[in-house]
């Protein structure tokens, strides 16, 4: 079981490591995700402290945010010691956010616990719809992609390799990703959600590709 005292030195660690982040996962992102896993949680009777754990922490490890991630694994294995989590908390966290993301997806579908389903779910909610938009296009910007190229094709089967390292577009990552999303998500709550999030997404599509031909009506 996990403290409310716990719990808040694990947010205090998380706010902390992704306090700089500049890529669309820091600290307003981690805020969203713990308020969607808590709705999410709380909808499906999960245990919510070790969610709300793992929603703080599901970034800090993340092989496209930290420098060094096997560093940044044991630095959270080291603070979850020093404020005396137990060794089975651990382990349930780190199952969780060690195999959440969509890039551990790509070679085939992650086990979780029902807490690692809620905290895939809040965190992909948060890439869809309007904030979802915002989030792709500043991402894209980020790391130097286009926002769009007519002549390259979205991304079919993916390798995580290809993922991580392949440069692709901002309006293609909407096909190669986000439109995705609604239909891997686990909970009935989150797919409710995600399905009028991708509605919005796909109008956007839509409205953009139409003023970029300059086709808009």
């Amino acid at each position: 079981m996990i403290t409310d005292a716990q719990l808040t030195a694990i947010k205090t660690y998380a706010l902390q490591r992704l306090a700089q982040d500049r890529s669309g996962h820091g600290t307003d992102h981690l805020q969203r995700v713990v308020q969607l896993a808590t709705r999410l949680a709380k909808a499906e009777h999960a245990d919510l402290t070790l969610t709300q754990a793992a929603a703080w922490l599901h970034d800090v490890i993340d092989d496209k945010l930290m420098a060094d991630p096997i560093k940044a694994h044991q630095a959270l294995a080291d603070q979850l010691t020093a404020i005396h989590v137990t060794p089975a908390d651990q382990v349930a966290i780190f199952d969780i956010i060690d195999h959440m993301s969509f890039s551990k997806s790509l070679a085939g579908a992650q086990r979780l616990s029902l807490a690692g389903q809620i905290v895939q779910d809040a965190d992909r909610l948060d890439a869809i719809g309007a904030i979802g938009i915002a989030r792709a296009l500043y991402y894209s910007g980020h790391v130097g992609e286009k926002i769009y190229d007519p002549a390259v094709a979205p991304r079919e089967n993916m390798t995580k390799a290809q993922y991580r390292q392949e440069p692709g577009t901002a309006i293609n990552h909407f096909y190669e990703k986000l439109f995705k999303l609604e239909d891997l998500m686990n909970t009935e709550t989150a797919k409710e959600l995600a399905h009028q999030r991708t509605q919005v997404m796909r109008d956007f599509v839509a409205q953009f590709k139409a003023e970029w031909a300059a086709d808009d009506h």
